[in-house]
């Protein structure tokens, strides 16, 4: 499939999974929100399931592109994984973290759902030990175990995400948390200039 269909389908998909939710998402209503026909989202592919299996993948790639940052100093790093993490999409769907929890929500049953949301856990713990353990190594942040301290950020982000739903919670309030822990734990605060 060419990138600019690909690019379509995955545009659409996310709309229609933001309109109408994952019980009531449907080839045809993703095919409403692209020039595409039913039949040709069909021809790439077979079930709803597969397709979103392929948006979260396509969601998960981006998201790891946003959380790249070339920065060598480990508390622009940090600095910039938690503006990537808690910065509202420019796209302005404000449905979407409700559509991204139905998702969530169907791991349990779709053993390749579940695949894709550890390997955006992994990214995102990754992305802070890694951080953390540069960070420790150069003299910025204190000694700390840096799988510990990603396990507890990614938590609290996904608790936050759960707030923010559910909630109605600001996810800056998460930020907050998030920021407040890290200055516990190694010593850094985001507002000190690397």
């Amino acid at each position: 499939m060419d990138t600019e269909t690909s690019a379509e389908i995955m545009e659409a998909t996310g709309r229609a999974l933001c309109e109408h939710g994952y019980a009531d998402l449907t080839m045809k209503r993703i095919a409403e929100k692209s020039s595409m026909t039913t039949s040709a989202i069909h021809y790439h592919f077979d079930t709803k399931e597969e397709l979103l299996n392929a948006f979260l993948d396509d969601l998960i790639e981006r998201f790891e592109e946003q959380l790249a940052c070339d920065a060598s100093d480990p508390r622009e790093r940090l600095r910039a994984f938690l503006d990537a993490i808690f910065t509202p999409s420019e796209e302005g769907r404000d449905d979407f973290p409700v559509a991204f929890m139905e998702l969530k929500a169907q791991a349990p049953y779709h053993p390749p759902f579940r695949e894709r949301f550890r390997d955006l856990d992994d990214a995102m713990r990754s992305v802070v030990a890694g951080t953390v353990r540069d960070g420790i190594d150069a003299g910025h942040f204190d000694e700390s175990d840096p799988e510990t301290v990603a396990r507890l950020v990614t938590t609290i982000i996904n608790g936050g995400h759960v707030r923010d739903v559910a909630l109605g919670e600001d996810p800056a309030d998460t930020r907050e948390v998030v920021e407040a822990y890290l200055g516990m734990q190694l010593g850094w605060t985001p507002e000190v200039e690397a």
